[in-house]
Order: C-alpha cells, then structure tokens, then sequence
C-alpha cells in the first residue's frame, strides 16, 4: 500500500499540492484524474523520489519516501514520467533492458536477460526487439516504454499520462496489457489518464483531484457521475451506463 499523509508542495510561491492525504491500495489500477494543474503529477513524482518531499510523509509498504536508498526504492517502485523520450537509435531490447540496471548496475546476468524477454513478451514486443525506436510507431515505442517499467520487476509501476499521442487503437491495446498485469502478475499499477473513459472501463479505484486536493476517491460506479465530474471539471458531462459499465458521453 501507498501511503500519503499531509503532503504539501510548493512551486515559489504556488501551492501545487494542498494537505494530500491518500491511500492507494495494493493490487489493480487506481487511475488519477483530475483537470490540468491538479497536481497528479507532481504527486507521482513525489512518491517516486523523482522530487524531494517538502512537507509530509509518503511511504510505500515498510518503506519511507526521502528515507530509504533510492536503490532500495527502485526496487520495489517503477515510474515512466510523461517526458520519457528515449535515445531514437536505441534497440526495443535494448530501451526494456534499462529496466534491469538498478539490479544488476550495467553488468547483466542470465537473470536480468530473462526478465527483459519476459517484457518483451508481455507487452507482444517480440517480432519488434531488434529494431530502432525510430522505425516504430507511436503506439509501439510507448509500449516498449512501459515495458522497461516492467522489467524493472518492482510491485508498483508508476504511469505518468500513457495514452498521450496514443490513437484509440494503441490506447485500448495498452490498457488491455497492464489490465492483465494488475490481474494475473499481481502487479499494482497507480496511472495518470486525462480520458474519464479509460479510467471507468479499466481502473478498480478512481482518485479525483483538483486544486491540488483530492476530491473524491472510489470505484468507477461512485466517482463517474455527473454531480462529481461537473465539481472537478467545471463542466456538465452526460453519463450513461453500457453493459454495466459508466461512460461520458463526448
């Protein structure tokens, strides 16, 4: 479980985060939504360590965010921040092999191979593992990203906005996969979506933020509704129910 208590952030004189108090649990997706500049973001890179706690606590199981050694984190928290861009001339093997590095430290074993092509086959990368990211699509280079993010073979995988520049079919097909991660390789998936749709037909938890606060926090049932979207969003979605489950009509 991920822990957040009392976390504030400031940017100069910005609030960005405002008295964050969070449980995320383990197992499945929570998805966090929420308006540009509501902070979800910055709250990801808080509790990977991407930037310094200054105020709160964070911990992920028996671990303490800020306390622990970043390699000891890194081993049990993974995170694809939006601005991930790889080296174009890099292969797919070689990008999901970074993965690896805070195990075995740029000297790979047998065992950091196998995951590699474990990831590989998970996300149905394998006839593209030796080809450049620069002779692949959009889709297929976002993919190979998460699935560094999966070699790194920790329980929680951290997700900063993947479906962006993703057309409908690379995103359905995305989520599909790290659906099958959160249900079958007991992997907890904590992911950033600004599409309400993808939340409420993928997640298990929602967490609404705005302002830097969260505002509601449930399953897709309780926090897909129009009374709740129109307080986060400031508009007047139409929410309808098909085959059981909630969509916003766009």
């Amino acid at each position: 479980m991920i822990v957040i208590s009392d976390v504030d952030y400031f940017i100069g004189p910005v609030k960005i985060l405002d008295g964050v108090n969070l449980e995320l649990p383990k197992g499945g997706i929570s998805a966090l939504i929420g308006p540009n500049g509501a902070g979800k973001s910055t709250l990801l890179s808080l509790i990977a360590r991407l930037m310094p706690l200054q105020a709160g606590t964070i911990t992920v199981d028996d671990l303490t965010v800020g306390a622990c050694p970043n390699n000891t984190l890194a081993r049990r928290l993974a995170i694809l921040p939006q601005a991930s861009d790889a080296a174009p001339l890099l292969t797919v093997r070689e990008l999901v092999g970074f993965g690896r590095y805070p195990y075995h430290k740029g000297r790979p074993t047998p065992d950091d191979h196998a995951k590699v092509e474990d990831a590989l086959e998970a996300f149905g990368l394998v006839p593209f593992a030796d080809r450049r990211l620069d002779t692949l699509s959009g889709g297929q280079r976002q993919r190979a990203q998460v699935a560094m993010t999966y070699a790194q073979d920790t329980g929680y995988i951290l997700l900063d906005e993947p479906l962006n520049n993703l057309d409908i079919a690379a995103s359905r097909s995305l989520m599909r996969v790290l659906r099958e991660l959160a249900a079958a390789h007991d992997r907890t998936i904590v992911i950033v979506l600004h599409d309400i749709n993808y939340a409420a037909a993928y997640a298990d938890l929602i967490v609404a933020m705005k302002g830097g606060k969260i505002v509601a926090k449930g399953t897709p049932d309780e926090i897909v509704t129009e009374d709740i979207l129109k307080e986060v969003f400031d508009t007047d979605p139409k929410v309808h129910r098909i085959d059981g489950k909630v969509m916003i009509e766009v």
